[in-house]
């Protein structure tokens, strides 16, 4: 590390203005990207540095090693932490909706989840705020992703991408599971990855929404107020559609308390999130064409007859654990498209 002496800021504000003329960024200053720097990257995984980890072939564009880690230093991560770059763009990558995500008019946003010892090694916030800004691993991790998908594959606004208003939270969402206050087994277990290895899950996502609970004991009805929220038909654009719960430690635990595992509370959620035909007509959603609704021109017979939108515990919700336990709050995230079910371990003991 040089003396603050030695450190020229004039040199490193001509070197980020440069990166900005060149278009690399997203908007916020990048760390240049000596090759040095990416060398140290480089040598945190035994991937060969041309090795192609991602391809959009309707653009005929992309990635290698070599060109995660260049934005991964661009992002201001530390080089430890690149081999979670790695396992988040992996997962994203396995996902359906990709190819077609990063360009849809929704601007969907990765869901990065960190599980496993690397949470603490690498100082992933898993706590109070996870799903918020002030922590380096959290907001560079995600930014890193975003920073390939724009400099590797050139999907960038009024160019490529095409969101029609896009996530404030679009390149930010990364955070650690808190395995230490959660009642259940980690997601990365749900993702076939053992508990207490290194592992990384991530999808995409259209928004998120807070449940905040903090008045009822009884579990039902703390379910319930997670089914409205995860059923309103702002949100139901297809016959069926995929969810997840991010839940804080308090309501995980008063839910476990209640005898639900985790299983049980996916199972209670596909059985009671939908609508009514009644509702699905209010809202001009009650026929379903293919696979999207639309209105119908004429009302079903039986408008008490209810709707399910979930169609199986597995993988069309997730569930996880983050945040403090310090009041009741939870996150409904809306999956893009649906999880592929699988968590990518993260390359370590590298000599």
């Amino acid at each position: 590390m040089a003396a603050a002496a030695d450190l020229d800021p004039d040199a490193a504000q001509l070197a980020i203005e440069h990166c900005f003329e060149r278009g690399w960024t997203d908007g916020l200053p990048v760390v240049p990207a000596s090759q040095p720097l990416v060398d140290r990257f480089l040598q945190q995984t035994r991937r060969r540095p041309g090795e192609v980890i991602g391809r959009l072939e309707h653009l005929g564009r992309e990635c290698t090693v070599e060109l995660a880690a260049i934005n991964a230093a661009m992002a201001g991560c530390r080089p430890e932490h690149f081999p979670v770059v790695l396992a988040a763009f992996d997962g994203l990558m396995r996902e359906r909706a990709s190819a077609a995500g990063w360009q849809s008019t929704s601007g969907p946003s990765p869901l990065i989840v960190v599980s496993g010892p690397a949470r603490a090694r690498l100082g992933f916030n898993s706590a109070g705020g996870a799903f918020g800004p002030g922590f380096r691993a959290n907001a560079t991790v995600a930014r890193a992703i975003g920073l390939i998908v724009r400099n590797a594959f050139g999907i960038e606004p009024h160019v490529l991408e095409q969101a029609t208003q896009g996530l404030p939270g679009r390149w930010s969402i990364c955070f650690g599971e808190n395995e230490e206050e959660s009642p259940w087994e980690p997601l990365s277990a749900d993702g076939g990855v053992p508990a207490g290895t290194s592992a990384v899950s991530a999808t995409l996502l259209r928004t998120c929404e807070f449940v905040d609970n903090r008045h009822t004991h009884d579990a039902e009805q703390l379910l319930s107020d997670f089914a409205d929220t995860i059923s309103r038909t702002g949100s139901l654009i297809f016959a069926d559609t995929a969810v997840g719960v991010v839940f804080c430690p308090e309501h995980a635990q008063q839910l476990a308390g209640a005898g639900y595992s985790k299983q049980a509370v996916k199972e209670w959620l596909v059985g009671h999130c939908g609508r009514t035909e009644a509702d699905l007509r209010r809202a001009g959603k009650d026929r379903v064409e293919g696979r999207v609704r639309s209105a119908a021109i004429e009302p079903a017979a039986d408008q008490c007859a209810f709707r399910r939108i979930l169609p199986s515990p597995h993988p069309h919700v997730l569930v996880a654990v983050a945040g403090a336990r310090n009041a009741g709050i939870s996150m409904v995230v809306r999956q893009f498209g649906l999880w592929s079910g699988q968590s990518v371990p993260v390359e370590e003991d590298i000599p």
